[in-house]
């Protein structure tokens, strides 16, 4: 449908989401009850019985450290939202089978081609709701050069597979808001046709969309094989990183947090080596509302590991044995730190995590795409820049609506509208790179 298209999407992502991972008012989803209850399980039974036989059997305080407070503790944080994703994995794959996400992309191809864009482009963006990595090589499929290129720089803006946890956990510090899954989705789509508009302007990027041609497979039941087995594969998937990429991170956070720059051990996290580098780091996000929280952006060069590491990080970072949910502790440390605008700071957080540079993986797929590091590097810069002031200005104007705004420090604003600024001049500007260089003017002999 030409004009409810779209708000039909909307509604049918809010619904999958809110059978997720919503718990509030209306009650509890079974996503939700499932990882309340599995968290618990890891939380409060396999990690104080694991803890406790090592205390017993006199094994070494660093080795049980790393044991409990690093692997079980960071990895099982990541784990505990197996089954919301598992939900979650059942509505997108039955959204799929039935043939509806087919005709998602053939309403979008009118939005996009408004903006000079390829509907094909949307075809990346499904898959890279899955995961980043075959979304970027799936743009393969795309005939046009610039649209290819542009698509690989800017599919990974869709929340991916590996974003779920951290999805899920704003969504339970901003009150189990279902909305913020859909504000990362349409959020997601709009930052892909912003970069699209802004990219084309660049040299070698010019061009007109290549024309969308799709045959529609007409609607019916999904079956029950193929999903299962859809479903089992992507959380199987999931699991399997836990198990290695995820295990290795939460060594590598557990091991700076844990000792300082003379490798001794420390007892206040704040004197540790990963405290030094997310010190530094925190003064280029204190715009974005984070305050001197070095855990915050910690946690954000960890989530360029993998993104689920960024849920396993701050696991270990700021929860407590009396505030062990990362939710309430991020709560918490926003209050302390934003006052009235706490739910601006969380929602920042989450914005800058969701749209900055992909995993590691994804960024080897972008360069494969683009062939040289220099584009890879470009669009690696591309998205973390954009993110930030993007980031900034949902900070500033989410603190308008909540009424928080009398906690936001004027650089905020500042940067919010900078940020606006440079956005709005790139959409705008014809030739937005031309009052910045130098042309000579051509002579003749």
């Amino acid at each position: 449908n030409r004009i409810l298209g779209l708000p039909i999407f909307v509604g049918i992502i809010a619904l999958v989401y809110f059978l997720a991972m919503y718990d509030g008012p209306l009650g509890t989803s079974p996503g939700a009850w499932a990882t309340g209850w599995l968290n618990d399980f890891i939380g409060e039974e396999i990690i104080p019985g694991v803890e406790q036989w090592c205390i017993e059997n006199g094994v070494n305080e660093a080795l049980t450290g790393l044991l409990c407070e690093g692997i079980l503790s960071g990895v099982g944080a990541v784990i505990g939202f197996l089954p919301q994703l598992v939900v979650l994995f059942i509505g997108l794959v039955i959204l799929e089978e039935v043939g509806y996400m087919a005709r998602v992309a053939f309403v979008m191809d009118r939005v996009f081609r408004y903006f000079n864009l390829s509907g094909k482009s949307f075809i990346p963006l499904l898959v890279s709701t899955g995961c980043g990595v075959p979304g970027v090589m799936s743009t393969r499929t795309i005939e046009s050069e610039s649209d290819r290129r542009i698509t690989a720089m800017t599919c990974t803006f869709m929340p991916c597979g590996a974003k779920l946890p951290v999805i899920s956990a704003i969504a339970g510090a901003l009150a189990g808001s279902v909305w913020v899954a859909v504000f990362a989705y349409v959020m997601g789509i709009v930052l892909v046709i912003i970069s699209g508009i802004i990219i084309k302007k660049f040299k070698g990027m010019a061009g007109k969309p290549s024309p969308f041609i799709m045959e529609l497979p007409p609607y019916h039941a999904p079956g029950l094989y193929s999903s299962a087995k859809t479903v089992f594969d992507r959380s199987w998937a999931f699991v399997k990183k836990a198990a290695t990429i995820i295990l290795l991170a939460m060594v590598l956070v557990w091991f700076l947090r844990t000792f300082d720059w003379s490798l001794q051990m420390v007892e206040d996290m704040d004197e540790s080596i990963l405290a030094t580098i997310g010190g530094i780091l925190s003064y280029i996000f204190i715009p974005l509302g984070w305050g001197d929280n070095w855990e915050l952006p910690a946690a954000s060069i960890t989530g360029l590991i993998a993104k689920e590491d960024l849920i396993g990080t701050l696991e270990q970072l700021i929860t407590t044995d009396s505030m062990p949910d990362i939710s309430d502790a991020l709560v918490s440390m926003a209050q302390s730190t934003a006052g009235t605008a706490a739910g601006a700071m969380i929602l920042s957080f989450f914005t800058f995590n969701m749209f900055c540079a992909p995993c590691f993986a994804a960024i080897g797929a972008i360069h494969r795409e683009l062939g040289t590091w220099k584009a890879t590097g470009f669009a690696f810069a591309y998205q973390c820049i954009l993110a930030y002031f993007v980031s900034t200005i949902v900070y500033v104007i989410y603190a308008a609506m909540i009424g928080g705004l009398s906690d936001v420090a004027w650089y905020s604003y500042l940067f919010a509208v900078l940020g606006f600024m440079i956005i709005a001049y790139f959409l705008v500007a014809k030739d937005p790179l031309k009052p910045f260089c130098k042309y000579k003017e051509k002579t003749t002999a």
